[in-house]
């Protein structure tokens, strides 16, 4: 393990586990969000906030072997990330011992009391492990931007609460269905390199150039980050220079 990778990071460190489907999506909208703190929704994001504030209810409930829990903060100093789960479900699983793979009652807890980051042990006789789920508007997506950010949210879910969190899934609104992510040895190295290359990204300080590719037209930042015209400029400078320019046009002629 290099230096690089046994840091630990302060909370002032910090940065947005949803950053991480940023960054694999496409690196320079990961910048123009966090370095140059450019925003704009169209209707893909109004749907997706809209689907997220659902999910983020304040509530608990149980399903029989499952309790289910919203909104659950999460942290990794290992690996720089803060953020929110969607809902994090507790199944229930037969553990008739302390392990790497379960949590196991906790009898100082009311029956009543949902697992939660500060008393994430449910009381029963069984053991729960958590099964993190991510709400996506649309489809699955070519590349792995969805299921990096739920791996993130599982191994902030392990050092939290010192338990294996072996799988999660995806929902996503068009499908109506659930894609299962198992969170192997691949996916977790990427998904950590994903998060050392956000922290390299932003101490940079840098926006990367602009590459047009198909996915630009489904992005909400196409008219901000300008892929066709902005190539290997910042957004910001670019729309300043524009700015200028219009400016110019528009002043009278001196005669």
């Amino acid at each position: 393990m290099t230096q690089e990778e046994a840091r630990i990071f302060s909370e002032d460190d910090l940065l947005p586990v949803s950053a991480l489907a940023d960054l694999v999506f496409c690196e320079r909208r990961a910048a123009l969000h966090l370095i140059e703190g450019l925003w704009d929704d169209n209707p893909f994001t109004v749907e997706g906030h809209l689907l997220h504030e659902r999910a983020h209810e304040p509530e608990t409930e149980t399903r029989g072997d499952v309790r289910i829990a919203r909104g659950l903060r999460l942290r990794s100093l290992r690996l720089g990330l803060t953020g929110k789960a969607d809902v994090v479900e507790f199944h229930r699983v037969d553990c008739g011992m302390r392990n790497a793979e379960c949590r196991v009652e906790d009898p100082g807890l009311p029956a009543s009391r949902p697992p939660t980051t500060e008393h994430p042990q449910p009381p029963s006789v069984a053991a729960w492990r958590p099964f993190p789920v991510e709400y996506k508007r649309g489809r699955p997506k070519a590349n792995r931007c969805d299921e990096v950010q739920l791996c993130a949210q599982a191994l902030c879910l392990e050092e939290m609460l010192g338990v294996e969190v072996p799988a999660g899934a995806v929902f996503y609104g068009k499908t109506v269905r659930r894609l299962e992510v198992v969170f192997d040895l691949k996916l977790r190295l990427e998904t950590e390199a994903a998060a050392a290359r956000l922290h390299e990204l932003i101490r940079a300080g840098r926006t990367p150039p602009a590459l047009y590719d198909k996915k630009c037209e489904s992005c909400s930042l196409i008219n901000l980050c300008l892929p066709k015209a902005a190539t290997g400029r910042s957004a910001e400078r670019y729309l300043a220079q524009a700015f200028v320019e219009k400016a110019k046009e528009s002043e009278p002629v001196s005669q």
